[in-house]
């Protein structure tokens, strides 16, 4: 296979100095009932010391330490209760102090900073010709191999070489936003799905109008609690009911943070372990304008779900589950644009194939046509999507992977009809990249891997990491790459 490949210099590593804050709580019950009887004991000189000294090392590293701390503080309140206190008799620089105990700091990128996705930025102006400013997400894993999305915004230039704004030291979680508004009977179909019992649905159910908001459902809950004798599996029930709400959620960034600054930490019990290989696509609307959407894989520490996260600006986030009987396992990439009326996407919901779907509803996925099986050494073991199709000339480009002997990753491509992308007009034989010296060594050997890909200036430029460790880039000329994939129909 006669095909360029450049690979660029950009390099991007885990950096363990950006972290952020966490609720600190030790399980050990009776711990908290100490530190708080200890701090309100202290004399009130001294505590004024301790928190000044807390602030001086700490105020730099974080916006709004006090707000933190405060909003820590107010997490205690079943604590207070137990220990016959009211909060509010506390005096205010006892209670940030008291909320510095129950706060840690997290590097949020310590371990790996990997698996990008890249994208148009919404904001174009000022460019010269030939420039194209992106955004490129990367999932970051910390201690206790926990995932977050992060972000990092550049421009490629005229001879797609790319140069990347410096990374901030700060780094800032969302706003969350309660008030999500759930239908009723979106959400009912969801629980069946999940073969929750349909008596506890009901029972649920019921006592919610035809919209309904996660105070409401968590109001019903408490109710049939109290009202209504448990068993085991019930409970369970409510629990899954609880875990399904709680995996619709809105969050909102400061309008004064850089792109670098801004992290989606996970937030719903869904995604406690995860928010997995984010693959972003601007998508355009039937009135011509644009949304971004990204697909990704909640992980709880148990099981996957896969869900989509939407937004207009990269500062307000919409986070929802994705629904029906082929929106399972990972790897799942929406197409950019409807195709002939439908929403469509790429799926592997059986763990091993490459599959299509078509949707009148982008949250749901109830029918899959096979696309593409293992046919190559280098995929035997599995394939899947590398980022969303691209629209081009000759079809929809469709970036693939394929894991061979030892568990090697490599990146392949193919062509698909742009009217009926189930046909498959072209299929490279060969990978397009494999893995070289530098790229296998890292904490998952062996392995490139990638969520998404751009075209500027007729090529191909392809956003990928380095054995689940760091990221770079590499680019390819689109009339090689046609060539070879026309070749191979």
């Amino acid at each position: 296979m006669n095909i360029t490949v450049n690979r660029k210099p950009n390099r991007f590593y885990p950096n363990p100095k950006r972290v952020i804050t966490r609720f600190f709580m030790k399980n050990n019950s009776k711990r908290p009932q100490s530190i708080i009887q200890n701090v309100i004991k202290t004399p009130d000189k001294d505590a004024d010391l301790m928190l000044n000294e807390v602030l001086r090392e700490f105020s730099k590293r974080h916006r709004n330490i006090t707000k933190i701390f405060e909003s820590h503080f107010n997490k205690l309140h079943d604590i207070f209760n137990k220990l016959e206190i009211d909060p509010e008799s506390i005096s205010l620089k006892k209670r940030l102090l008291i909320g510095s105990y129950f706060t840690m700091e997290y590097s949020i990128e310590s371990i790996a900073f990997f698996n990008p996705s890249i994208v148009e930025d919404p904001d174009q102006f000022n460019l010269k010709e030939g420039q194209k400013r992106i955004i490129v997400s990367f999932r970051g894993v910390g201690e206790g191999h926990i995932s977050s999305i992060m972000f990092r915004s550049g421009v490629i230039d005229k001879n797609n070489d790319l140069k990347f704004e410096n990374e901030s030291n700060l780094v800032d979680v969302p706003e969350v936003i309660t008030r999500y508004v759930y239908d009723k009977k979106s959400f009912i179909k969801k629980l069946y799905e999940m073969n929750i019992r349909k008596n506890v649905i009901h029972l649920v159910m019921d006592k919610l109008g035809d919209k309904f908001i996660y105070g409401e459902l968590q109001a019903a809950i408490a109710d049939i609690r109290k009202s209504v004798k448990l068993t085991s599996d019930k409970q369970k029930a409510l629990k899954l009911i609880n875990w399904v709400a709680s995996s619709h959620y809105e969050i909102t960034f400061s309008l004064d943070t850089a792109i670098s600054e801004r992290v989606i930490f996970p937030i719903s019990y869904t995604e406690s372990n995860g928010i997995e290989d984010a693959r972003f696509t601007k998508f355009t609307d039937d009135d011509g304008r644009f949304t971004y959407y990204a697909t990704y894989t909640a992980y709880n520490g148990h099981t996957i779900l896969p869900k989509l996260m939407e937004t207009k600006d990269f500062y307000h986030f919409r986070i929802m589950p994705l629904n029906g009987e082929c929106a399972q396992d990972k790897d799942l990439a929406l197409f950019p644009r409807k195709i002939n009326g439908k929403f469509a996407m790429i799926s592997r919901h059986d763990g091993v194939n490459n599959y299509i779907m078509f949707s009148d509803n982008i949250n749901v996925w109830q029918e899959a046509t096979l696309l593409q099986t293992p046919q190559f050494p280098w995929e035997f073991v599995q394939i899947g999507n590398s980022g969303p199709p691209i629209e081009t000339e000759k079809g929809w480009l469709l970036i693939t992977h394929g894991v061979g002997p030892m568990r090697k990753y490599c990146l392949g491509a193919m062509l698909l009809d742009r009217e009926d992308p189930t046909k498959v007009i072209g299929q490279l034989h060969d990978p397009l990249l494999m893995p070289n010296d530098e790229e296998r060594e890292g904490y998952v050997p062996n392995v490139i891997y990638s969520c998404g890909s751009i075209i500027n200036n007729n090529e191909l430029i392809i956003a990928y990491s380095m054995s689940d460790s760091a990221s770079t880039f590499a680019s390819v000329p689109l009339e090689e790459l046609f060539s070879n994939l026309l070749n191979h129909q």
